[in-house]
């Protein structure tokens, strides 16, 4: 299945989670807040949410500075 991630196009196997797209893209605790669609997704729930065939991912951290 085809996934926007960060406005890019990635395949992905069917049934894929947040958390395994970002296992796989090796960003793993790198993300701090995730967006399906326009709906940000609670980091506690990315394990059993899955992904469908052409959902918009926006991955975000957090950087601080001043």
């Amino acid at each position: 299945m085809n996934i926007i991630v960060n406005g890019q196009d990635k395949d992905f196997p069917l049934g894929t989670t947040i958390l395994q797209l970002l296992q796989a893209l090796s960003l793993e605790g790198k993300v701090m807040a995730a967006a399906v669609n326009m709906d940000i997704v609670k980091q506690d729930t990315w394990s059993k949410h899955e992904l469908n065939d052409g959902d918009k991912l926006e991955l975000l951290d957090f950087v601080g500075g001043g």
